[in-house]
């Protein structure tokens, strides 16, 4: 089997702390970026690193110091909370694990009661035994050539959470975590947006580019796009040549404002495309919030198809805007 570079499977989302940077800031940069570490290091060069392990023996040696037991669970825990019920499936768990970016997920009852917990770890193994049972049933479909090996390519598409394509998640996914943070949403009264983002004039780039250079055009904007957004914010292909973006807790000026720049960023690039009136690859953006309209009253359908009618709105006024 071929080996498989770090470069593959590395994650680029760092920074390096001088070593004289206080902990309070080391603390919030971590909390903010929702990183569970920090390399502390000068020149480049990482000298040490801080785990939140680090913070929970830090906070043992100062949790006996005047009125530091005062303080009640309520006031350090994090909340929401966000949970699954026994009965939702293992890959809405690892869909919601992973945008939440969440190792403890607390499994409940129809009465939101607690039954038990479930880790990202545990989630993850388990989701790729299941594809390895998948492959092993392919490799039989192939040496019998029978109908098995189309269902069992099918089935273990089904597993994917990412889009082949764009690495960036897929539709099946995309709609687990919409009902997920729409459920958070409608229980703690929080808001969330959507923007739904579309490239203007594909299919046009399409047929005279080539379908190869269109399949680079879209991985082009979704890296982009991915690489300009927020770490709680979650990037989904919609189909086609339509992305959807999921913005927690932010409202409608805010979103507005974040799609306005990747609409101007995009725009930027200067990608040539020499069958759109603007002569480069450009993209219009839709969006909807739940911050003008309750939470309890709609579901997230209503607020993606809203989002379809601002990203119309959009299009028909010229395209390359926000609406």
């Amino acid at each position: 089997m071929q080996e498989i570079p770090l470069s593959d499977v590395m994650s680029y989302d760092v920074e390096l702390i001088d070593p004289g940077t206080s902990l309070r800031e080391v603390i919030h940069r971590m909390r903010v970026h929702r990183r569970s570490c920090s390399f502390v290091g000068q020149n480049g060069i990482p000298l040490g690193v801080i785990t939140e392990r680090d913070l929970v023996k830090l906070l043992d040696r100062i949790i006996d110091q005047p009125d530091f037991a005062d303080h009640s669970a309520e006031t350090i825990m994090s909340s929401p909370l966000h949970s699954v019920t026994v009965n939702q499936s293992m890959y809405d768990a690892l869909v919601i694990s992973r945008a939440e970016r969440i190792r403890h997920l607390p499994v409940v009852d129809g009465d939101q009661k607690l039954l038990g917990v479930v880790t990202y770890t545990n989630l993850a193994e388990a989701h790729f035994h299941v594809i390895e049972l998948q492959r092993d049933m392919i490799e039989h479909a192939v040496e019998s050539r029978t109908e098995a090996l189309r269902e069992a390519n099918d089935e273990l598409r089904a597993l994917s959470l990412e889009d082949a394509l764009l690495g960036i998640g897929n539709r099946r996914s995309m709609e687990v975590d919409l009902d997920h943070t729409h459920a958070v949403a409608a229980r703690y009264q929080h808001h969330y947006s959507v923007a739904l983002m579309d490239i203007d004039y594909f299919k046009l780039y399409n047929d005279h580019y080539g379908h190869p250079a269109g399949d680079e055009c879209l991985k082009t904007a979704s890296d982009f796009i991915k690489n300009s957004i927020r770490g709680s914010d979650r990037l989904y292909r919609y189909g086609g040549e339509e992305f959807l973006l999921l913005l927690p807790e932010t409202g409608e000026q805010a979103a507005r404002t974040l799609c306005q720049r990747l609409v101007e960023g995009l725009c930027g690039l200067a990608l040539p495309h020499c069958k759109s009136p603007h002569n480069v690859v450009t993209m219009s953006a839709g969006i909807a919030s739940t911050s003008n309209v309750s939470a309890t009253s709609a579901v997230w359908q209503n607020i993606v198809e809203r989002a379809d009618k601002s990203l119309y709105r959009a299009k028909s006024c010229g395209r390359n805007q926000v609406a």
